[in-house]
């Protein structure tokens, strides 16, 4: 894991190993073990001292022959977005967005896709401008699973409708996947499972609608095969650059 902290002002020095992390290399520990086996160089030499400090404005530091510097640095951010909270860095309206979680964060990133005001779950942030692109566009069909609690019980044949397809407002839409994972404790709602490969406007919302139910809760908890797991809600963790593929992968094949 990634320690994220804000960058020291321009002319404090820092330990190596904190600067490493910071460029999103390695943790601090695995950045000691780099630096102790001789796979770090500081201004051309290597560098075998753990407590070795440098100024990130005028050192030049490589890792394994790759000069590193933070704001070349990828990351990639697993965040489990609250509901009521705008998918945006900013807004002039000033309500409460995404961005407001990450001020302290020493990295300019963005969300991935969007997950609706009244939505939560995983949502992924990334200055990778070309895997944001493979993980949003249509044509990569990354499957995204939603849990989705609706106000009654649909029954088997409207869920095989889902996958079927129905229109809706933004073009007809099916569902990968959709299964019932538990029943509520009365005839008011159920939970269920939805996979889709599509992102387009409320989506999951308007299909349920179309069978004539409300959503009344909408949480995502996978993109490809990377799951939210307990991180809790408002909370997020930095991934490292094999576990973030994992969002574009899918062990599962759907018809």
């Amino acid at each position: 894991l990634v320690e994220i902290r804000p960058m020291p002002q321009t002319h404090e020095e820092l330990r190596l190993n904190r600067y490493i992390a910071l460029c999103g290399i390695a943790s601090r520990r695995r950045a000691d073990e780099l630096i102790e086996s001789g796979k770090v160089m500081v201004n051309g030499r290597k560098v075998y001292e753990l407590g070795v400090r440098i100024n990130p404005q005028t050192d030049r530091v490589t890792v394994q022959g790759k000069p590193i510097k933070q704001e070349n640095a990828k990351i990639y951010i697993l965040f489990n977005k609250p509901k009521n909270i705008l998918t945006s860095m900013s807004d002039p309206t000033d309500r409460p967005t995404v961005g407001d979680f990450f001020k302290r964060v020493p990295y300019r990133v963005f969300p991935v896709g969007r997950l609706d005001w009244d939505s939560e779950g995983l949502l992924l942030l990334t200055n990778d401008g070309d895997f944001a692109y493979k993980i949003s566009h249509p044509t990569s069909q990354v499957p995204k699973t939603y849990l989705v609690k609706v106000n009654g019980r649909p029954t088997d044949e409207q869920l095989e409708r889902l996958k079927r397809g129905v229109s809706t407002a933004v073009g007809r839409v099916r569902a990968l996947d959709v299964q019932r994972i538990r029943r509520g404790d009365s005839d008011n709602y159920d939970w269920l499972r939805i996979v889709i490969d599509e992102g387009r406007n409320r989506q999951v919302r308007r299909m349920f609608e179309k069978l004539g139910f409300d959503v009344m809760k909408l949480q995502r908890v996978g993109i490809g095969d990377l799951a939210l797991g307990r991180i809790k809600k408002g909370e997020f963790r930095v991934l490292d650059p094999k576990e973030a593929q994992k969002a574009l992968r899918s062990k599962i094949k759907y018809q």
